[in-house]
């Protein structure tokens, strides 16, 4: 009589683990000594980048010194990414996550570097790994802050849309008007087609001014005085559009008095956890009920 077996998950090592918790985990004091490490390495790591492309003959010897670091960090997170692989239990989900990818993005510029002159340039992106800042220090419940304004953008979308519809309106209006008085008019060669136009209109609504196009002409000069009135008062219209749905976002109706009173948070009765959306039923950490604040 064969007897049968019962499947079960396959054992892991014990070496697997304690490097999951090291390597994944910022609740022990390994793993987060570990994420404080990788974090000084990035910074290090994109300051190394950064100086290594100052044109200053008095940095000209170091540059060996830089190529040198550039390629001793893109070694140290190659390492990193190919041993996270080996200790998750699911590598091909680790490396199709948004970490994953991230990490894989942070050593390709590196290896690019070597077929595209000056692609080594792109390792600025391990700047995006610092996003693990927010789950190392805690600091994950201030990204509701950041989901408010995500959701501000999102509902005054269309309101955005119609306001950048005027600006480009206004915009090639301008250029136009200024290509025919300053440039076939006028004969400054600065306006001397619609793009270069288009270029002066939006430095100028922007109230930038950079001065590398300056009109001439007697309309030319007033239409830049209008357009910048213009661009002045345009400015105001996406911060106000932003903020009174931010503001109406903040509590529960306009006639309720309660949109500026913080509800405060609510702690699980289970875990303590207090990191929960304001309409939570269940706690988000173990899924224990929670108590509701009426």
């Amino acid at each position: 009589m064969t007897s049968t077996k019962t499947d079960q998950p396959p054992k892991v090592a014990p070496w697997r683990d304690r490097l999951y918790v090291i390597i994944f985990e910022a609740d022990t004091k390994a793993g987060k000594n570990f994420d404080i490490a990788l974090i000084i390495a990035i910074f290090l790591s994109v300051a190394v980048v950064i100086l290594s492309t100052l044109p200053s003959a008095a940095f000209e010897p170091y540059r060996t010194i830089f190529l040198t670091l550039e390629w001793i960090f893109t070694a140290f997170f190659s390492a990193e990414y190919i041993l996270r692989l080996i200790i998750v239990r699911r590598p091909a989900r680790y490396a199709r996550s948004f970490f994953g990818i991230i990490d894989l993005l942070s050593i390709l510029p590196a290896f690019i570097g070597l077929i595209v002159p000056g692609g080594e340039r792109l390792l600025v992106v391990r700047t995006l790994r610092l996003l693990r800042i927010f789950r190392v220090f805690k600091l994950a419940r201030y990204l509701s802050e950041a989901s408010a304004l995500r959701d501000a953008l999102y509902v005054s979308r269309h309101k955005v849309a119609v306001f950048m519809t005027t600006v480009l309106i206004v915009v090639l209006i301008a250029s136009a008007f200024m290509h025919v008085v300053e440039g076939t008019a006028g004969g400054n060669e600065s306006f001397d087609s619609m793009p270069s136009a288009m270029y002066w209109a939006i430095i100028t609504m922007t109230t930038v001014g950079y001065g590398d196009i300056v009109p001439t002409t007697v309309f030319g000069k007033m239409t830049t005085m209008i357009l910048v009135l213009v661009g002045y008062s345009l400015i105001i219209i996406p911060t106000g559009i932003l903020t009174a749905e931010i503001a109406g976002s903040g509590g529960t109706g306009p006639d309720t008095g309660a949109a500026n009173t913080p509800t405060p948070p609510r702690s699980c009765p289970s875990c303590n956890s207090n990191e929960h959306d304001q309409d939570a039923l269940h706690c988000k950490r173990c899924g224990s009920p929670l108590a509701t604040n009426d």
